[in-house]
């Protein structure tokens, strides 16, 4: 999910938030020397050496999902639209398990068997095929620098309003900070820091969860408040309507399976055999993590419906808004550590996963290797945080578009080629060129002209949704017209690590 470029945090420079901030910044210095130490490999850069825990597999992936979105944006959709807004996160239960029985354990055995790093390694292993990897490797990295501006944006924000650095100062210095560890250490500091932030985003929404029952009153008195006020904001839909609410849960639960930044760390797990309790471990995270989501906005909704609070300016004010009058400094700070660790946690996956496709995928392509891939990876890994950072200083308009294109390409371009195939063997290499093409041309062309106001979709549906359902649509077409060839491109091993 993408922070939201366009809010404008209260400022929040008080003693006990800035304290804790400090101090949240020095545990992630210390976690980044010592994954400095370790980091020795281009394996151990990339994925950690293969050897994480599932324990830490989890919480990372679970940061790596969440962003400032979930802190800022996410508590401002519930709050414009009702429950609606809760659609986005109800498909994350359906989520962990569709990527555990689909994914897991086949991105886990293919790193083994093939020593694969990246997403778009495992699509061209799938089908034999350098020009479905290099064609999945350059529509990641254009996602990439757009998700990555986004969240640079959003933490330039959170960083001005509590040190009160300005915007620019703010985008520089949360840069810089991602950039120190994810150089020196890789994705091995990014995946222990990613432990480190997943307890500070529990712990915050926990506390949150329970400040936001007792400013409204308890559940009961919140919505009676809301219900007097706003019939439709409570019912099933929201005030969004069907249309958006079943959008939002599509786009959501399959587009999920495509995103290279969460995908990539099951190529790290140490024991394939623990998965059995990845689902749950995952799933009572990610419910404690939403507590913020959902309890903030429904609560600043109903205060500002019984008059105990002014209308917001902006729906991202939201949060910021309420912590500062319904909570104390010192949790205050623990939620914004909590917003820095999240946006961090985004940034540093697809800083990974850009070099790695820099250095590794586009390079194999084009029938080439680089040599020493872990010095040319921390210098893809500077240069995408640059160009992103220098984005990231550009409307708030134009990067909310980017971050908005990237999750789209993201969904389009590898959910049909990787998770369908690598649980079908009548997947063909033509198949996921088409639907890899499919969702690259829709998407940049569908967002960019919607982006200048050229056309506009009916209410409720999205380009990124028009743009998976045709991916999968041309992914299953092209692979039946070219069915007689689907036996023979899948290599042995493949073939077995498919049917494990």
């Amino acid at each position: 999910m993408i922070g939201s470029a366009q809010s404008s945090l209260a400022p929040l420079a008080q003693p006990g938030i800035v304290a804790v901030a400090v101090a949240y910044f020095v545990v992630v210095a210390v976690i980044a020397t010592w994954a400095a130490r370790r980091t020795r490999t281009v394996r151990d850069f990339f994925v950690a050496g293969s050897g994480v825990g599932l324990f830490a597999l989890a919480i990372a992936k679970m940061a790596a999902t969440l962003s400032g979105f979930s802190f800022v944006g996410g508590p401002g959709l519930v709050y414009t639209i009702g429950l609606a807004g809760v659609f986005i996160i109800l498909p994350g239960a359906l989520t962990n398990a569709l990527s555990a029985w689909v994914l897991a354990k086949r991105m886990r055995l293919l790193g083994e068997v093939r020593g694969l790093l990246t997403v778009p390694a495992a699509i061209g292993a799938r089908y034999r095929s350098r020009g479905a990897q290099g064609l999945a490797a350059l529509a990641l990295l254009v996602a990439v620098v757009g998700y990555m501006a986004t969240n640079l944006l959003a933490l330039g924000i959170v960083i001005d309003a509590i040190f009160a650095t300005g915007l620019g100062a703010g985008i520089w210095i949360g840069t810089m900070i991602i950039l120190a560890y994810s150089v020196a250490g890789g994705i091995l500091a990014g995946i222990h820091t990613d432990v480190f932030q997943g307890a500070v985003m529990a712990c915050a929404s926990v506390l949150v969860f329970g400040f936001a029952l007792g400013a409204g009153g308890g559940m009961a008195h919140i919505s009676r408040t809301i219900m007097a006020a706003d019939t439709a904001f409570l019912s099933p839909w929201g005030s969004a309507g069907p249309m958006t609410a079943l959008s939002f849960f599509f786009v959501f639960s399959v587009g999920s399976l495509g995103q290279p930044h969460v995908i990539s760390k099951f190529y790290m797990l140490r024991e394939p055999r623990q998965l059995k309790w990845y689902v749950l471990i995952m799933s009572v995270a990610l419910v404690l993590t939403q507590l913020l989501y959902f309890s903030i906005g429904i609560t600043t909704r109903a205060l500002v419906a019984s008059g105990s609070l002014a209308p917001l300016a902006k729906a991202d004010q939201a949060t910021p808004t309420f912590l500062l009058h319904y909570t104390p400094p010192l949790v205050a700070g623990l939620v914004f550590s909590g917003v820095v660790a999240a946006i961090m946690a985004t940034v540093n996956s697809f800083m990974n996963v850009g070099a790695a496709a820099i250095t590794h995928d586009l390079p194999v392509a084009f029938g080439r290797r680089l040599g020493d891939e872990l010095r040319w990876g921390r210098a893809a890994t500077v240069l995408l945080a640059l160009i992103a950072a220098v984005a990231a200083q550009a409307s708030g308009a134009l990067v909310a578009f980017l971050g908005i294109f990237g999750w789209g390409l993201f969904a389009s371009t590898i959910s049909p080629a990787l998770a369908i195939g690598l649980n079908w063997e009548g997947a063909t290499r033509a198949g996921a060129i088409a639907s890899i093409g499919t969702g690259l041309g829709i998407t940049l062309i569908g967002e960019t002209l919607g982006y200048f106001k050229l056309y506009s979709l009916p209410a409720g549906v999205s380009v990124t949704g028009l743009s998976l359902v045709a991916s999968l649509l041309v992914f299953f077409g092209a692979s039946w017209l070219t069915r007689a060839r689907a036996q023979d491109a899948i290599d042995p091993d493949i073939r077995l690590v498919m049917e494990a």
